[in-house]
């Protein structure tokens, strides 16, 4: 139980330092990419472009025609706001990164209108 609470520990350290996502954007990130890593046949890295687009599916699937209300809730409207998030989660050792990963790769990955728009699952 001491993992857990060292897990909201340091959700709230980030949002002391900068609110500018809700608590609950951090968790859902975590658990997209939870999501994303385990639909691979074999665990691997995956990149900003892959996590973001890996964000995407999980949001619909999860919110449906909603996704794109709740992530602007939330505080995320971009890509790159992801990437900010993942960010986040790396400097206070929730995540990891490998030396070629970047901010940058999350950026303009896919436009929120577009993505969530119009509410489509795709299966690849």
């Amino acid at each position: 139980m001491e993992e857990f609470g060292t897990y909201l520990t340091k959700i709230e350290a980030i949002l002391e330092k900068d609110a500018a996502f809700k608590f609950e954007a951090y968790t859902f990130v975590l658990a997209a990419l939870h999501d994303t890593v385990t639909k691979l046949k074999k665990p691997r890295h995956i990149s900003g472009q892959e996590l973001a687009e890996g964000i995407r599916k999980y949001a619909l699937q999860q919110f449906g025609p909603m996704a794109k209300t709740v992530l602007k809730y939330w505080g995320v409207h971009t890509t790159l706001d992801f990437g900010k998030i993942v960010f986040a989660l790396i400097e206070v050792k929730l995540l990891s990164k490998q030396p070629e990963d970047r901010l940058e790769d999350f950026d303009n990955v896919y436009d929120f209108d577009e993505a969530f728009g119009k509410y489509k699952i795709q299966d690849d």
